[in-house]
Parts: C-alpha cells; structure tokens; sequence
C-alpha cells in the first residue's frame, strides 16, 4: 500500500472517529461540515481496494456507511419536509444540495439503460425510494414522460412525504405509485417491472445486499434489466461495493465508474435466462426516446465531460 493510499485511510479514519462521536446526525453544521469534508476525501479517484484492508478498517468502513446511510436518511427527510412546506413542492427541488448530482445521475443512468433496452418501458420499480424520491422525479420528467414509477420504501413516513412532494403535480401524482413493503415480502409483483432500480443504501453490508439481489434474480421476469448503485475505490468508505460476482442469476452488462461529483457507480444487468422467443436479447422492441423524444440510439458519452465525468465504461467480458 502506498504513501498516499496510507494518509487517505488515516484521514477517513479521523473522519469516522469524530462522525461516530456526534451525538446526532440530523442537518446542522458540525454534521454537515463533517460529511462533507468525508465526501471531498473520497471523492477523487483511488486506485485502493477495500476488500484488501486490515479486519480493523473493515470493520470501522462497514459502520461508517451505516452513519452515512442514516446520516443520508434524516438529510432527506429534513428537506422533504422543507418542499412540502411549499404549495407546489416540485418548484423548489434546486434547494436539496445534491439535486444536481441527481440530474447528472439520471441522465447517466439513463443513457446507459437506452444502450441495452430499446423500448419505452410501461413499468419500472425503484427499490428504497425514501422520503425524497429524486431518481423517479428525474427520470419521469427528464427522461420516461410515459412511464409508472413504483416507489418501495419500507418506512410508511418515507412514501407519505414522498407522495405529498408529487400530489401537487397532475402528471406525476398518476405517474408514481408508492408502496410501503420490505422487498423481500414482494414476489408476484417483481415479475411485472421490466427495469428494476435498487438504491445504494439498501442492504448496507455485503451479506444483506446479496439476498435482497438473490430475492430480486428469483422473482423478476427473465430479461429484465436491474439497474444498481455500487461504489469504486475510496468511495467504497462511502457505499457499499456490488461485486459483478454478486449478481447469481444476471448477466452483468456494463460497469460504469464516475469521476466527478456522482459518488455512485452504476452497474447494469439482465436477469438470466432470455425469454426463447426474443430475437434482440431483450424485453424491448421501440427505441427508448431522449428528452426531445427524437427516435435514436442514445449514445451515453455525447455531450458529457470525458476527462472529468468518465473514468471507466466496462463490458464484463467474462459473463458476456
């Protein structure tokens, strides 16, 4: 392990002793300049691998995504609770401090999902959509104006907060449909989703995230693409890592690591085996439209930052 790699464990380490030390992680300043100060740690890109590290740092990086995630939480709900103060909360999303990163991550996600399924899906599931369900809001206004968003969450506040922030809006009130299970209680349904989204932060270690996978490659229709947030290199302190070992019952597609301020990897699958009477490898038969509705193949690196937002597209050539 190198010099560099050594000061940027001891820093997130430092971080993580003064993180786990707050008596709350709800939004205020020390909480705020805290995380931030962890974000911009891990952030650039890093050649380290946090599989190898000592059982010690293992064990302090799996408790820190924890914090992360509740620390996550309690900012959204913070803000939901904000937006819904407002008569038309959906003018007013610019106020969250990581809407942007939304916009860059849905048109990311997007892009890469439009190189794999070529039709306008009817349904599609987000998994762990919380009180602030911006990846939906972004890919139903920006991206999929026909589609149905079912939003799960298991917390019955979370969808309440959430289907306040969109009942002002006519479109989107029909075109989200919130339900409030814990994922491994819904079976049937699964089949009915051609694109599945399951959110970083749910299953927040290893042993939790592979069976929800394993619940999700049981039960979603054969062809269906799943679409999942991991994390690369220092970022990995951050989220938990989905290894394409990971994903039993999926083809994985692609693997694509941003480097700029999206922390989230994103990787994308097809559910095994493909359906005998598709001929394209897919559940699709349309090409998905941009935000133009122009009828094209969208091409995920037009128009994006090459030295700044790409560090790696990647097809796993080994489960090709």
């Amino acid at each position: 392990m190198g010099c560099q790699e050594e000061l940027l464990i001891a820093k997130v380490i430092n971080l993580y002793e003064q993180i786990s030390s707050l008596e709350t992680l709800k939004p205020c300043k020390n909480v705020d300049m805290l995380f931030t100060e962890l974000v911009l740690t891990c952030m650039p890109p890093s050649p380290i691998d946090v599989t190898k590290l000592p059982n010690t740092v293992q064990g302090k990086r799996s408790h820190l995504i924890r914090l992360c995630g509740e620390a996550e939480g309690y900012l959204e709900r913070h803000y939901s609770a904000i937006l819904g103060s407002y008569q038309n909360p959906l003018n007013h999303l610019h106020i969250f401090p990581y809407y942007s990163n939304y916009i860059k991550l849905g048109h990311l996600e997007f892009s890469i999902l439009s190189q794999h399924c070529t039709h306008v899906p009817n349904k599609i599931a987000f998994i762990g959509s919380g009180p602030l369900p911006l990846t939906s809001i972004v890919l139903a206004w920006n991206h999929l104006p026909s589609t149905t968003f079912h939003n799960y969450d298991i917390d019955p506040l979370a969808n309440s907060s959430a289907k306040h922030l969109v009942s002002s809006d006519p479109d989107l009130s029909n075109r989200m449909v919130f339900h409030t299970n814990d994922i491994l209680d819904v079976s049937n349904d699964l089949k009915d989703y051609e694109i599945v989204y399951l959110a970083a932060l749910v299953g927040m270690d290893k042993e939790e995230k592979n069976r929800i996978i394993d619940h999700l490659g049981k039960h979603m229709a054969p062809g269906a693409l799943l679409m999942l947030r991991s994390a690369h290199g220092a970022r990995a302190f951050l989220y938990p890592v989905v290894e394409a070992s990971d994903l039993r019952g999926f083809e994985v597609l692609s693997v694509f690591h941003p480097a700029d301020e999206v922390i989230n990897s994103i990787v994308i699958s097809r559910k095994y085996p493909m359906p005998k009477h598709s001929h394209d490898h897919s559940l699709c038969s349309m090409i998905l439209p941009n935000k133009c509705s122009e009828i094209q193949v969208f091409n995920p690196l037009r128009g994006l930052n090459h030295g700044n937002m790409i560090e790696e597209l990647t097809i796993d050539d080994q489960l090709m």
